[in-house]
């Protein structure tokens, strides 16, 4: 099935709304993960994406975070973004929309002069992220109560 549908970074507030939605449907409602949890201070610091249908109804979203602000925080190397909150509707996985969404995160860090792209992925989504070039490393670790494996990709 094919889906005709846009990937673009959510600049206007109408569209982060969106972003927020997909991911309280996916993580909040259909995850479990507490909702003070989900949304944290790097929402407001962060390259948000979205993918979205012709007729508006959102898909996807994921994030970026990078820059000086976010690395004196976290202890990371200010040459590599973090793909995060990476959220496709239950409905529209397995159409290419997360890896799309994916790519959107990755040309946003090369546009920011970034090396690679760090993410926790949920372990059961190791092998998405491998077909995409990420490796994991590191032993597998709990978030909201999930398991979890860090990946790294150089771009």
């Amino acid at each position: 099935m094919s889906l005709p549908y846009e990937v673009r970074v959510a600049e206007d507030p109408a569209d982060r709304e969106a972003c927020f939605a997909v991911r309280k449907e996916v993580f909040v409602v259909e995850q479990g993960v507490p909702q003070d949890i989900e949304y944290d201070a790097y929402d407001a610091l962060a390259v948000h994406v979205l993918a979205v249908r012709e007729d508006g109804v959102p898909l996807g979203t994921g994030r970026l975070l990078y820059g000086a602000e976010v690395t004196a925080k976290t202890g990371g190397d200010p040459a590599v973004g973090s793909l995060g909150r990476l959220a496709v509707t239950g409905d529209t996985r397995g159409l290419g929309v997360g890896a799309a969404l994916v790519r959107a995160i990755e040309d946003a860090a090369r546009a920011r002069g970034l090396s690679a792209v760090d993410l926790h992925a949920q372990s059961h989504a190791l092998g998405f992220y491998e077909r995409l070039g990420y490796e994991a490393y590191g032993p597998e670790f709990p978030d909201a109560g999930i398991p979890h494996r860090a990946m790294r990709r150089a771009l």
